[in-house]
């Protein structure tokens, strides 16, 4: 992918996840780490169950963390099939003869595409995300 189309990707992919870290990991993981404290305040209670209170504590962090990666992914994936399908499209036209300056410009058109195309379902993957990292029981 061209670097401005990749630079434009990251920008706004950074954005989101800048967003999201602050307005939801960010209280999650404060959450986490009292909840934690709490199970260390627990002096009678065995190691064992210490630990699994800890664990217990980590679950809904855990579970956010892999919601939000989970969503990346497939984001990462749809886009590079996209660019995938510019490559081939721009194999073809060379194939077919076309010269360099045809199938650059083909291709910087084609990955432009693809880069709008997933640029515009940002909003409705970080609702998405923000919606189950809501429902995740803290």
């Amino acid at each position: 992918m061209a670097e401005a189309h990749q630079a434009r990707v990251h920008a706004v992919v950074e954005e989101m996840v800048q967003t999201l870290e602050r307005d939801h990991i960010r209280v999650m993981q404060g959450r986490m780490f009292r909840c934690s404290a709490d199970c260390c305040d627990r002096s009678t209670d065995s190691m064992s169950v210490v630990h699994n209170c800890i664990e217990r504590c980590h679950t809904p962090l855990a579970k956010a963390q892999a919601q939000v990666t989970s969503e990346l992914e497939k984001f990462q994936d749809r886009l590079s099939r996209c660019t995938m399908h510019c490559n081939d499209k721009a194999k073809d036209l060379y194939d077919s003869g076309a010269k360099e300056p045809a199938v650059r410009s083909l291709m910087d058109r084609c990955v432009g595409s693809c880069v709008d195309d997933h640029v515009n379902l940002i909003p409705s993957m970080t609702r998405r995300i923000k919606d189950n990292l809501d429902s995740i029981e803290q």
